[in-house]
């Protein structure tokens, strides 16, 4: 009985520092925002309580708050798919027993790991400047112009899309995975059946693989949601240019750190925290009708 409860004692000595972490880093910032979105709230002086007065001001008072949800939701839809089928694509590519095929995995990979740093937004931001590589490149062929692509109302957001849709390497490896868990005696009772490649694909492919894009299609919608850094240094900080590219979370970060208005930014963040939920919930409720699983 000691030795139990001695056991039981060192695995809560291990897990303490996530337990500590989780509640000091995650939980309570959780509850103090959504106390903070109830009051106004400055960062310099004391919070005062103003009820739901944050809320209503966000649906009656705030007319840039529905150019950023537009935005964040032309943007979560436009990537999110894109990455997927790319990530989907290229993981059929790779899901073969070719000679050097883990250094072929690992370069696709790597823009995931470094796609979302500062340095790279810089980079993105210098290729589709006036006089960066896509215009350079342009010119080589013939095509002379000086517009700056993320500069440009109509192409602005697009940018972004493309730095995003450039870092499928997460989602590659996990259908990557699901792929490798197919049985291959499917496919070969489907080819003694003259099956092709196209059959092949949606009639044993994506029906297995169906909760893999599941999952993905969670994860990459949640990310696209909090996506903040490519925005905040493409468009400098501004959301620009016309506020194409003032994505939800650049916004509430201007709420909360140029304007000062945290308990408003706490209530941004919350209702993020609703929307995404509402989403997620509708993925799971549609699933039943295109998810498969072997049970």
């Amino acid at each position: 009985m000691k030795l139990r409860e001695n056991d039981h004692i060192v695995g809560y000595v291990f897990i303490s520092p996530f337990i500590l972490g989780f509640l000091i880093f995650t939980l309570f910032p959780m509850f103090s925002s959504l106390y903070f979105s109830f009051t106004e709230y400055d960062l310099l002086s004391a919070p005062r309580w103003v009820g739901l007065s944050n809320y209503e001001k966000m649906f009656t008072d705030d007319d840039k708050i529905m150019d950023s949800i537009l935005v964040t939701l032309t943007y979560v839809l436009t990537s999110v798919p894109l990455r997927l089928i790319i990530a989907l694509l290229v993981a059929m590519l790779l899901n073969r027993a070719v000679k050097g095929i883990g250094l072929y995995r690992a370069t696709y990979y790597l823009p995931s790991l470094i796609g979302g740093s500062v340095a790279v937004s810089i980079m993105w931001r210098q290729i589709f400047g006036d006089k960066g590589l896509i215009n350079a490149f342009l010119g080589n062929i013939g095509i002379h112009t000086s517009t700056s692509w993320i500069g440009f109302p109509a192409t602005a957001l697009g940018t972004l899309v493309l730095l995003s849709v450039w870092q499928f390497g997460s989602s590659m490896l996990i259908f990557l995975a699901g792929l490798k868990n197919i049985p291959g005696t499917y496919y070969e009772a489907a080819s003694v059946d003259g099956a092709g490649p196209i059959r092949k694909f949606f009639h044993i492919t994506l029906p297995l693989l169906s909760p893999i894009i599941l999952f993905n299609l969670i994860l990459q919608t949640i990310s696209g949601f909090l996506t903040f850094t490519p925005a905040y240094i493409i468009s400098n900080g501004e959301g620009g240019p016309l506020n194409n590219t003032l994505l939800y979370s650049l916004y509430l970060f201007h709420r909360a750190f140029v304007f000062f208005e945290m308990g408003y930014a706490s209530a941004m963040a919350w209702f993020m925290l609703l929307l995404i939920g509402l989403i997620t919930l509708v993925i799971f409720k549609t699933s039943k009708y295109w998810v498969h699983y072997e049970s």
